[in-house]
Formats: structure tokens, C-alpha cells, sequence
């Protein structure tokens, strides 16, 4: 019992407390240059296959779709939040990802997207059938 608290209070001071519910999430506004839509370039040591298409959408307001395609397409909505200065994407799945970005490149869950002018046709399809909160510029 003692060893089962120690370990509580260790993730909870390093801030890896469990999302247990999407709705109490605060959404954050995207911060500066992280809005549109990023896409995998290639093979991602991340992903099951080298044909695998990752893309992440981002709304100025926070909304996002995680869209990966391969033989299907899997989109999840989420939303932006953050944690002292870092920026999450939680999914509506509970899924919880860091976003960083470096200039024209992003490191979202193991792999690195890029900037694009849209998303694919298969991501755009499933955005028309699941629109987020907000809009795109």
C-alpha cells in the first residue's frame, strides 16, 4: 500500500495526472505559427507501416483533428491545452500528446510533420464529416 502511494504522489509531482474525462480539458488558443494543417513527409519510425499518412489539423482557437491514414482513415477531434508552458493535444479518446514546434516542423507522437497548404483528401472527408468547434483561417 505504501509503495502504491509513493508512486501516486511521484506521477502527480511530475505532472502525469490521468485525463478521466474529455469535457474538463481547458482548451487553449493555438499558440503562434501552429495553426493549419501539418502531414507527415515519409516513412515514421512511429507508425506501423512506411505507408502510413499522419497529419494533424489546428484551429486558431484549439480544436484539432489527428487524421492517420493507411488502410483506413482514423480521425480523432481533440483539443490544445497546456501544462505550465508545454502544448498537449488531448484527444476525445483521452489520448494525450505533446506538440512542439521547431520553425516549419512539428514532433507530434513520435513523428515529425510538416507544414501544408491542405489536408488530404481522405482527412478533408473526414473533417466535413466531423467539423470542429472552430475554423480554419
Amino acid at each position: 500500500m505504501k509503495k502504491l502511494a509513493i508512486v501516486v504522489a511521484l506521477l502527480t509531482l511530475a505532472g502525469c495526472a490521468r485525463i478521466d474525462d474529455y469535457s474538463t480539458v481547458v482548451k487553449a488558443p493555438a499558440p503562434e505559427g501552429l495553426t493549419g494543417y501539418w502531414q507527415t513527409m515519409g516513412p515514421q519510425r512511429a507508425l506501423v507501416s512506411p505507408e502510413v499518412i499522419g497529419s494533424l489539423i489546428v484551429t486558431r482557437a484549439g480544436d484539432t483533428l489527428d487524421c492517420r491514414q493507411w488502410q483506413r482513415v482514423i480521425a480523432l477531434p481533440g483539443k490544445l491545452t497546456l501544462r505550465d508552458k508545454d502544448v498537449y493535444n488531448v484527444t476525445q479518446n483521452l489520448d494525450v500528446y505533446a506538440v512542439e514546434r521547431d520553425g516549419a516542423t512539428l514532433k507530434y507522437d513520435g513523428m515529425t510533420l510538416h507544414r501544408v497548404e491542405r489536408p488530404t483528401v481522405e482527412c478533408a472527408a473526414a473533417l466535413a464529416k466531423t467539423p470542429l468547434a472552430s475554423v480554419l483561417p
